[in-house]
């Protein structure tokens, strides 16, 4: 059994202390060869990679933002922003260069005190532990997370059950470690810096992720919005202001869209740019990219966060993210499969490296740590409005663990660094373009339970997950990492008492975002601390063994009883060459009819076919982009019931009469009819509301379009 002492504080082992920190031994100054070189750099390129793509995107959004006041181009923002990364990455290189007297990577070069574990980290007497609350955390936990995981399998267990045994481990957590930090030594325990192996051993798989990006594709309806809009500012060179999926910017903005987010403007300006249809930017460009990113974060905050075999315990998160996905609102879900929809981006990238740039605040208190909290608060809302919803819980949940600690100016100054400008940018878009609404979102509001289920599922996985979520506290590296764990955990736990969302979705209106409530968490890294904790063995070898037999079993638990990423039953297609996001023959179908002789006005056809189009260019404007953004327009208007009757005439699920179609066809102007040739009833109803056959495509696939006459 572990020692259950050592799992409170998460001590480091008898990993060895790092070289920086042994007793001094005579030497002639940092070593300049090109090999010491060739190393350091290979293990600080994680950070420098994403540190720079950071502060590189929140750029990019202030401008974005500010170009609204110059009424700039796109493609004229791109290329001021394309001119200051280059500035500012030949200004950082050059004060690395000084900082160094001629080195390569600056004060990243070799570590300091401030960046390793203290001398003590393995060595040092420990804080007694209150081995009573210990136990009742790790019982409390353990009844929490198997009841969670059986609530809606099929037993017949109340939420109140895994709820109150979760807050009860929450609560017992974080009032153990808060023992623990005051009754312990006043330095802290800092991660070394990864070695170049431990480095490189991630970019390598940050990079196989990013070359998996281009052959799994997940089309999901959403991107009717993200990638359309990066279309439409593509072809135009335009920032949309009003409506671009209904209307030519004519008609007002979806309320639940507001122009905030710079990535699908990003997006746009970059293919602009290039020269390429902005899908091509999106997938071919834009999400390896991002991919590499993701993994480089969680590989970051992981080995941050691990008190020992930080690669093991990444392998293990990076399996989990590819072998649990399936559901709509698994974490899997929206990394790879969903990256480029800046949401994906935000739990699978800014999640982490928001909690791993808080622990270096409340750690070291550097300006330089506060500055990357600033950027990464800007880049998150850059990516997605949910960031205003989710970040003031994060940061609320590790302020509140550093208040109890007495750091509460740290905290508070965390809190207004990382609010400020995600909080302040949504009430200015509020004041000057008019309320947030939910409508046209997925507002369906979901409770405590069906939350938990949604995002870290039921079963084994779920029993896994509730493991991670109410044992994380005790597996982190102690002090800050640990601290801030309990933090999260308690934050999440209170959400999860029944009647606590209910009565924030009534407040405050935003139970469009609510079930993203877990997405706090960091869970990855959580699931990846399972495989550290301390078994007791006699010699290190074993207690080596002993971790990668747990996690053995954490993969091959994921992989049986979980849904894999590519797997048919997550909506994934994998191909043998690069492709777009989108079912083939409805992409090759919308090219098809893009490149016809169309009459003016809009085109009707299935559903899935103008969902499609505007995917693959907005210069076809078609009837209905999707039925679920029509709330946005009341249901009950002339204007949406034209739509949606026309859609189910053109899918065949409708055989409305003459008399109902063509007034319909005359207010929306409807120029191209194009349906499947299975649909007979419309095939045959066309020529009798005007319109003429003038183009046949073959199977599969098989559609008969026809024009307007005259």
């Amino acid at each position: 059994m572990a020692n259950v002492d050592s799992i409170a504080v998460a001590p480091s082992d008898s990993d060895p202390v790092p070289r920086a920190e042994q007793a001094p031994r005579p030497t002639t100054g940092p070593d300049r060869s090109p090999a010491a070189r060739v190393r350091a750099l290979v293990a600080a390129a994680p950070a420098l990679l994403t540190d720079g793509a950071v502060v590189a995107f929140a750029l990019f959004t202030v401008l974005y933002h500010a170009a609204f006041l110059a009424d700039l181009r796109p493609s004229v923002t791109f290329r001021i922003w394309l001119l200051a990364c280059v500035l500012l990455a030949v200004a950082a290189l050059l004060r690395a260069r000084r900082r160094s007297g001629g080195g390569l990577l600056g004060e990243r070069e070799t570590s300091t005190p401030s960046e390793t574990s203290t001398p003590g980290d393995s060595t040092e007497t420990r804080p007694a532990v209150d081995r009573r609350l210990l136990w009742g955390v790790l019982a409390a936990a353990a009844v929490a997370a198997i009841t969670a995981g059986l609530v809606g399998s099929g037993v017949g267990i109340s939420w109140w059950i895994p709820a109150a045994a979760g807050l009860l481990a929450a609560i017992g957590g974080i009032l153990l470690l808060r023992r623990v930090w005051l009754a312990g030594p006043t330095t802290t325990s800092i991660a070394p810096m990864p070695t170049a192996p431990q480095s490189a051993y991630a970019l390598a798989v940050a990079v196989l992720v990013g070359i998996s990006s281009f052959f799994l594709a997940r089309n999901t309806p959403d991107d009717v919005y993200y990638v359309g809009k990066s279309v439409w500012i593509a072809e135009r060179d335009l920032i949309p202001l009003n409506d671009f999926l209904f209307s030519e910017n004519v008609l007002p903005a979806m309320g639940s869209q507001p122009p905030i987010p710079s990535i699908e403007v990003f997006d746009g300006a970059l293919a602009h740019v290039l020269g390429i249809t902005a899908a091509s930017a999106t997938w071919y460009v834009a999400l390896p990219i991002m991919a590499v990113l993701a993994v480089l974060a969680l590989w970051r905050l992981t080995h941050r966060w691990a008190p020992r075999r930080p690669v093991l315990a990444f392998s293990v998160a990076i399996a989990y993210l590819y072998l649990v996905v399936g559901g709509d609102a698994a974490l899997g879900t929206f990394h790879l499969p969903r990256l480029y929809e800046g949401k994906g981006m935000f739990v699978s990238a800014v999640i982490p490296l928001m909690w791993l740039y808080l622990t270096e605040w409340f750690d070291t208190r550097s300006r330089r740590s506060l500055a990357l909290i600033v950027a990464l608060s800007i880049t998150a809302i850059g990516l997605t409005t949910t960031a205003a919803i989710i970040l003031p819980m994060l940061v609320g949940a590790a302020g509140f663990a550093m208040l109890l600690v007495g750091r509460w100016k740290a905290a508070v100054v965390a809190g207004v660094a990382a609010l400020a400008y995600p909080i302040g940018s949504l009430v200015v878009s509020r004041l000057v373009l008019g309320g947030l609404a939910a409508d046209g979102a997925d507002d369906a509001f979901f409770d405590a339970a069906y939350t938990y289920k949604r995002t870290l599922l039921i079963g084994v996985v779920g029993v896994i997950s509730g493991l991670a979520l109410w044992c994380g506290p005790l597996l982190a590296r102690r002090r800050t990492p640990a601290l801030l764990t309990a933090g999260a955990t308690l934050a999440l736990s209170v959400l999860f008492v029944p009647g606590v969302l209910e009565t924030l979705s009534a407040l405050s209106g935003i139970s469009v975002v609510l079930w993203r409530v877990p997405w706090l968490l960091a869970l990855p890294t959580l699931i990846g601390l399972l495989c550290t904790v301390r078994v007791p063995a006699p010699t290190p070898v074993l207690r080596r063994a002993a971790a990668g037999g747990i996690a053995v079993l954490l993969v091959a638990s994921f992989a049986l009883f979980a849904t894999p990423m590519w797997s048919a039953k997550s909506w994934v297609d994998v191909h043998d060459r690069p492709t777009w996001k989108l079912p083939q023959q409805r992409q090759s179908i919308a090219f098809w009819i893009k490149g016809l002789d169309r009459a003016p006005g809009l085109l009707l056809a299935p559903k899935t076919i103008m969902r499609t189009s505007l995917v693959v260019t907005s210069q076809v404007r078609v009837v209905l982009p999707r039925d679920f953004y029509l709330v946005e327009y009341d249901l009950n208007s002339q204007f949406a019931k034209d739509r949606l009757l026309l859609a189910g005439f053109a899918d065949g699920v409708s055989t409305a009469s003459p008399t109902e179609l063509a007034p319909a066809l005359a207010r929306l102007d409807v120029g191209t009819i194009c349906v499947y040739n299975g649909n007979q009833y419309a095939r045959d109803m066309a020529p009798q509301l005007g319109y003429q056959e003038f183009a046949k495509r073959r199977a599969p696939g098989a559609m008969t379009c026809f024009r307007r006459v005259g």
